[in-house]
């Protein structure tokens, strides 16, 4: 089993910072990461892509958050970052993380997501 973990959402300004993390922990075999994305889903509306990032490196990133979010990974702590910098109200939504490993489910794991508000 793989557990996934958010944090660092909050409450923020418009034109303001925040940090996600996404934390990996549980059976998971070495060297076999294939990629994590963060999705977010606002109320009333559909679930949507935020950014991509697989084990090669490639990065993807949604229309609507491209030039100010940016994300990461750390291998050495299975984590993976979402900079989201110049915040703006139609960002508020829960984010949650979702990761594929080879040799594990196809569907992947999810986490149990982080809210974010942006708001003055």
């Amino acid at each position: 089993q793989v557990q996934l973990v958010e944090s660092g959402g909050g409450l923020v300004q418009p034109g303001g910072s925040l940090r996600l993390s996404c934390a990996a922990s549980g059976s998971i075999p070495s060297n076999n990461f294939m990629g994590m994305g963060w999705y977010r889903q606002a109320p009333g509306k559909q679930r949507e892509l935020v950014a991509l990032i697989n084990s090669g490196g490639i990065i993807i990133y949604g229309d609507s958050v491209r030039g100010r979010f940016t994300v990461s990974k750390d291998n050495g702590k299975n984590t993976v970052y979402l900079q989201m910098n110049s915040l703006k109200p139609e960002d508020t939504a829960v984010y949650s993380c979702r990761a594929w490993y080879y040799g594990l489910r196809q569907d992947g794991y999810w986490g149990q997501g982080t809210q974010v508000t942006v708001s003055s």
